[in-house]
């Protein structure tokens, strides 16, 4: 499938779907459209066209979700 085929079925797919499941529905997706063999770069093409569809390709292919937290840095050990 090329990136315009996973935009449309998901956009096509989401109206059905109750709006308080519409975050876990999109990782659900994501998660079969890769069992299919969709590449990432395919993924990352995706972007822009659903916030849903986007933050469960950032969760997949774990990219920054930009929340400006990090893990990593703790202040209060300086």
């Amino acid at each position: 499938m090329d990136e315009s085929q996973i935009v449309d079925v998901w956009t096509t797919l989401k109206e059905y779907f109750d709006k308080k499941h519409l975050e876990i529905s999109a990782e659900r997706y994501v998660d079969l459209m890769a069992d299919y063999g969709v590449s990432d770069e395919t993924f990352k093409d995706c972007f822009g066209h659903c916030t849903y569809l986007d933050n469960a390709i950032k969760y997949y292919l774990d990219l920054e979700t930009g929340d400006g937290y990090d893990d990593d840095i703790d202040e209060w050990d300086e």
